[in-house]
């Protein structure tokens, strides 16, 4: 009777402790940070490619051609953007993305103008 009991015992502590991981694991992918940068497209990264157009038209013609907004960090860092509607008024412009960080994808909440 008393290995049943411990093995229960055993049990739901295992079972505990595997949800306190993983509601800490929800708990940080939660939190929302602010990226500034400048947004861009997947094709062309940081360095335009269009010749003789500004940011802003190399961005608009690339998604046009089916490339996807994304935000180019300091230093060059590249992260993709969840919404690809949001990006849309600010292509080529200089923004503050608040978003949760998963690997180099930002889980877009909002975007505004950076000053």
């Amino acid at each position: 009777m008393k290995r049943i009991a411990c093995l229960t015992c055993a049990c739901l502590l295992l079972a505990g402790l595997s949800s306190a991981t993983n509601f800490g694991s929800l708990a940080a992918a939660k939190d929302s940070q602010t990226f500034v940068g400048t947004i861009g497209d997947s094709m062309c990264g940081a360095k335009h490619m269009m010749p003789g157009e500004s940011d802003k038209q190399c961005t608009v013609e690339c998604i046009k051609g089916g490339a996807k907004y994304i935000l180019i960090g300091q230093g060059g860092k590249v992260y993709n953007l969840t919404d690809q509607k949001k990006p849309a008024p600010f292509a080529g412009d200089k923004v503050k993305v608040t978003g949760t960080l998963n690997g180099d994808t930002i889980a877009v909440e909002s975007i505004a103008p950076a000053t």
